[in-house]
């Protein structure tokens, strides 16, 4: 295990806008022509004192002024008008060259919602890092899926810094209980102790705009309206139903104003510990419970690390399945022969973990993956706060499935590629991910490096209906992908 981690500044990215450099060299070589052809008149042979070609001298260098300084307007309001609707709509910057779907030049995210992956890329375009953009797209997640995460998930988080070499992993602490089969809702204050060790945008950016999804409206999407049919609205009314207690359906706008106010109120608070009291506060009094409560005790502590011939694999440690992940692999690379493990034979269907993965070009990577425990946790709506709890089981004290991955080539290599996979939870989660890893791990390098420079990789033997996420840099791009393909949209710059 790495030695405890020293505080490491991570930089923003430096993002330019599209055709910046080419605008600055095209007016320093017009600049040059107009300085080169107005000189002064008295230095012109003909323009005598009296001489009528001096006039018509100044005429003509008035004119060609005049051209030019319209020239140059109206390129100066082609390239706002430009960036303009660029931010506005966040398309993807115009390039030279094109890239297949999911490889970008900067940096890139993925998420199960558009809405979400729409909003980290935002977080990047207002100068943010992947920490930002992975912390903004969670936090809209804890909104507009609230069948599988939320303010009273449970979080995991696995973080490779490129600029120190180091991973680290984020876990909300024990499981408590806040009361009886009521998790102590941790995702908050997790969050932020992230973003204030690693992040660049103030907090208060984040939350704005998961606030107002949560104040105005967000419209039910393909999984939560599916999981609303399958699993009913007990305990979900008002906020997922119509008035007469039927579930609303897909395309259809709901609002959690209570949660608006939460995330407002979190927006201020200056500590990870002060964003727990916020919510605690109100939940206690729903509840009916005497403060103080003990809050949520997050924690950011070394990532695990295995050393493999093609690198080293960082995970998250106990309670997670992370352990139990290293094992497997250890095991199946010591054989003469290793081969992708078997598909378990039974998966469970009805997915219980919400996960994204943000990923630069330099190779720091951040995946985060959380829970309820099951499909809209415990059903209990706090009506103070508009924040469905996270049910407690006898098996809550272990995250089977948790076991987030990434794979740095050598760290002696600072161009090494890096690899990040993080799948949606089941029962087997660690079988799926060593059958995910070995597979790719197994394939002969040169096919490997072809798909990854053409389009990020993806296995058609992965198991089941789990979804999985792929994040990589290599090349000096941003690469993402998921299984199934077209699962999980992506954004990137």
């Amino acid at each position: 295990m790495e030695a405890p981690i020293e505080p490491v500044f991570y930089h923003k990215l430096e993002i330019r806008e599209p055709g910046a450099e080419w605008e600055e060299e095209e007016e320093d070589e017009i600049s040059e022509l107009l300085v080169s052809n107005l000189k002064r008149p008295q230095d012109i042979p003909e323009n005598k004192a009296g001489g009528l070609p001096s006039v018509w001298a100044r005429i003509g260098a008035a004119l060609v002024l005049l051209a030019v300084s319209c020239f140059l307007a109206v390129r100066q309001l082609q390239s706002q008008g430009h960036s303009a609707e660029s931010v506005g709509s966040v398309a993807t910057p115009v390039s030279s060259h094109t890239h297949p779907p999911g490889v970008f030049h900067h940096s890139a995210i993925i998420s199960p919602a558009a809405t979400c992956s729409h909003m980290g890329r935002e977080l990047l375009v207002a100068g943010g890092n992947v920490v930002d953009a992975g912390i903004g797209a969670a936090l809209c997640l804890a909104v507009i899926h609230p069948h599988l995460t939320g303010l009273g998930a449970m979080v995991w988080g696995l973080f490779y810094n490129s600029s120190s070499g180091n991973s680290t992993a984020l876990t909300t602490g024990p499981t408590q209980a806040l009361a009886p089969g009521l998790g102590l809702p941790g995702a908050l204050p997790a969050l932020h102790l992230l973003h204030t060790r690693f992040g660049c945008l103030p907090w208060s950016r984040l939350l704005v705009g998961p606030t107002m999804l949560a104040q105005e409206g967000f419209v039910v999407d393909a999984p939560l309206a599916s999981a609303l049919a399958a699993q009913g609205t007990r305990g979900l009314c008002p906020l997922l139903c119509h008035a007469d207690g039927t579930p609303l359906g897909l395309g259809m706008r709901a609002t959690n104003p209570k949660l608006a106010t939460v995330l407002r109120r979190a927006a201020l608070a200056p500590t990870p510990d002060l964003t727990g009291k916020v919510l605690l506060s109100l939940l206690a009094k729903d509840l009916g419970l005497e403060e103080p409560l003990a809050w949520p005790r997050p924690s950011l502590e070394p990532a695990l690390q295995l050393s493999v011939p093609q690198g080293i694999l960082f995970t998250t440690p106990s309670p997670s399945a992370g352990p139990e992940l290293l094992a497997q692999l250890e095991a199946a690379l010591r054989t003469p022969t290793p081969s992708p493990a078997p598909c378990p034979q039974h998966l469970q269907t009805a997915l219980i973990s919400s996960i994204l993965a943000t990923v630069d070009n330099s190779g720091s990577t951040l995946l985060l993956t959380s829970s309820l425990n099951s499909a809209f946790g415990s059903r209990y709506l706090s009506p103070s706060t508009g924040v469905l709890l996270r049910n407690l089981t006898a098996e809550s004290a272990h995250s089977a499935w948790a076991c987030p991955l990434i794979l740095r080539g050598s760290l002696d290599d600072t161009e090494a590629d890096v690899l990040a996979l993080v799948a949606s939870g089941t029962p087997n989660m660690t079988t799926v991910m060593t059958h995910a890893l070995l597979s790719h791990l197994l394939e002969p390098q040169t096919q490997h490096q072809h798909q990854v420079q053409q389009e990020p990789t993806e296995n058609p033997s992965t198991c089941g209906s789990v979804t999985l996420l792929q994040a990589a840099a290599h090349a000096e791009h941003a690469h993402v992908s998921s299984v199934p393909r077209g699962c999980c949209p992506f954004q990137g710059l």
